[in-house]
């Protein structure tokens, strides 16, 4: 079965920060399940290049758009190849291809007679490249995200008929409950739509950096629509010579965050009913990692640097505790002494010391063969259903309830070892086949919940998984059983190595 799974595509007015990570990873979590279960995945990420922003941005550094668009971009392919992420493409808008199927499908819904000329006036966000309602508004004219005072603006702008997709939107929601995810962000995306979809700008006529509108070059698209259809764009060009629309279109989820939730949940499947495209399967719209109870921003100036991050600590680190200190949807707070305490207590300690005290063991008592035996019904019981239940949980792309359903095992397989005491058993001779069962217990839970957390920490499983003997990371590898014993050990450095808080410092 295709499954696509797309991110934003990241403005490049500014360097990627953790934001840009956590929603990369998130994506790549989705991507690397998948493919275990042996799906047919597309996995795309890349980025916005055109619009006010950058315009703007290249301004105040004294660069041109493309030059600017150009640098940055590299450093957000250098991030997706940093966090260890599988995309099968990254898309830029500047993309020769992109630009010409923009112009294309937006041709068409100009011929469909879903495109007027106009004149617009509002409240203009230059950072969010977006006109504001008055009901979007806080203090008077300020942006609600990044805080500024706005200028009331006035151009000649193309037009599209966003309000006479009010009821298929309707309809939409209605016939598809889970189009938008969180059901919180479902419910306000809704109530968005209820309240009455006006006409928006399609073009800008006061800006030359964008796609310029083919019907009438004085205008190039406003930026949103340019940005919108690359995840269909992608697809006509990502393999050369090779359309991927038929096989991967439309989308199986698009990840987000939920400041562009508007864009994703109103505009973009109304402009995909007007270009007679399908719809995507799925919109998740996750929160935002927070410091000091402030969203994470370039602009604001309140970032965690994730390649110092993954310098100290390791990808992998970075990986886990994005997924598993924020539930994946909500908003949540990130911290250094938050990462630092995850780190040691969970991935060195929980998870790190099993795999090193189980390989010790099995290499110590029985010269590095994992006993072939039964497990104990208890843990059996323990185990079953887990990777369906993971499963289940990345249906509902909750990665964070799917990595926690996976460290219960990991806990109960510490306390397993704590309770039957191995180091006790092998002294005496008469436990043998008490032993062997516990050994192999241990080597053959360690080896499910590595095969689940691959997605979370690819690096590190792939190097325990080898040192159990068995690499088959596959799904329907992860099962209590599915494993015999008899296979022989490998050395193994510590996974998760203690960091010294003066290096981290």
């Amino acid at each position: 079965m295709a499954y696509y799974v797309t991110t934003p595509i990241y403005y490049v007015n500014a360097e990627p920060h953790l934001g840009h990570a956590y929603t990369t990873i998130a994506a790549d979590v989705l991507a690397r399940h998948m493919r275990q279960r042996g799906e047919d995945v597309f996995f795309l990420t890349g980025t916005d290049e055109h619009g006010e922003p950058v315009a703007l941005a290249a301004e105040r550094l004294g660069t041109t758009p493309r030059e600017l668009a150009d640098r940055n971009a590299v450093r957000f392919r250098d991030l997706a190849q940093q966090v260890d992420a599988t995309n099968d493409f990254f898309i830029r808008t500047s993309d020769e291809q992109h630009v010409a199927a923009v112009q294309e499908v937006l041709s068409r819904v100009e011929r469909g007679g879903h495109v007027y000329l106009g004149t617009y006036e509002g409240w203009y966000c230059p950072r969010c490249a977006d006109f504001k309602t008055e009901g979007e508004l806080i203090d008077g004219n300020r942006c609600p995200i990044h805080k500024i005072e706005l200028a009331l603006e006035r151009e000649e702008n193309y037009f599209f008929r966003l309000a006479a997709f009010q009821e298929p939107l309707e309809r939409l929601y209605a016939e598809h409950r889970d189009f938008v995810r969180p059901e919180n962000r479902y419910n306000e995306a809704l109530a968005f739509i209820r309240q009455g979809l006006n006409d928006i700008s399609l073009s800008r006529s006061q800006l030359t950096w964008g796609v310029p509108v083919p019907w009438d070059e004085r205008h190039v698209f406003y930026v949103w629509f340019d940005a919108l259809l690359n995840y269909y764009t992608a697809l006509t060009y990502a393999r050369p010579g090779e359309d991927l629309t038929g096989r991967f279109w439309p989308a199986t989820v698009h990840v987000m965050a939920k400041d562009i939730l508007k864009f994703h949940a109103v505009i973009w499947p109304a402009l995909l009913m007007a270009a007679e495209l399908e719809v995507p399967k799925r919109l998740f719209v996750h929160g935002y990692l927070l410091m000091e109870e402030e969203k994470m921003s370039k602009s604001l100036g309140n970032v965690i640097d994730p390649f110092q991050v993954m310098e100290l600590y390791g990808t992998d680190a970075l990986r886990y505790y994005l997924m598993r200190e924020v539930s994946f949807g909500q908003d949540g707070s990130v911290s250094p002494e938050g990462f630092e305490t995850r780190y040691t207590t969970e991935l060195a300690n929980e998870y790190g010391n099993l795999a090193s005290r189980t390989l010790a063991m099995v290499a110590r008592y029985r010269d590095g063969m994992v006993p072939a035996g039964e497990a104990p019904e208890a843990l059996v019981r323990d185990f079953a259903g887990l990777d369906e239940r993971v499963r289940e949980r990345f249906d509902e792309v909750a990665v964070t309830a799917a990595l926690d359903e996976i460290w219960r095992l990991v806990r109960r397989l510490n306390q397993y070892v704590q309770d039957e005491a191995p180091w006790q058993l092998a002294k005496d001779d008469d436990a043998a086949d008490r032993l062997d069962q516990v050994l192999f217990a241990l080597a053959e839970g360690l080896r499910v919940v590595t095969v689940l957390l691959h997605p979370f920490v690819p690096e590190s499983a792939e190097r325990l998984l080898a040192a159990l003997g068995d690499e088959d990371m596959s799904l329907d590898r992860a099962r209590f059983g599915a494993g015999s014993g008899g296979t022989r050990i490998g050395e193994l450095p510590p996974l998760f190595p203690r960091v010294a808080r003066a290096a981290a410092a």
